[in-house]
């Protein structure tokens, strides 16, 4: 990224059915949920949004090897995406397993994720 302009951070949950991915999913949406770039496109390569970068950064407690990346790039409107994932987050108890959530045991996924936006 030649040029780093924001840079937004959330977190996700997945309280019942231990899935990563949707943990993560959770963060990226967090992160970019509550922001607007209205200027961004002035900024931009050739004024197009398809011209902006964005790098995910996920820190992820367990099942690395689970996480959907094109579910997480899918998540982001615009640009080229790419995503990093490193240990982190966290995974505590929910406090109760209900199997009709998909739940394999009381564990709650907790994943943190830093948008970075650029071009």
């Amino acid at each position: 990224m030649e040029k780093l302009m924001f840079i937004e951070t959330g977190m996700g949950i997945d309280v019942h059915g231990q899935n990563i991915t949707k943990a993560a999913v959770r963060a990226v949406k967090n992160a970019i949920h509550f922001n607007s770039m209205p200027g961004i496109r002035s900024v931009l390569p050739e004024n197009n949004l398809h011209n902006m970068k964005v790098n995910v950064k996920l820190a992820v407690p367990c099942d690395k090897e689970n996480l959907d990346i094109a579910a997480v790039k899918g998540a982001l409107p615009y640009g080229t995406v790419t995503v990093e994932v490193m240990d982190g987050g966290m995974m505590t108890t929910s406090g109760i397993a209900l199997e009709d959530k998909g739940d394999k045991n009381d564990l709650m996924y907790i994943v943190v994720a830093s948008v970075e936006v650029g071009y």
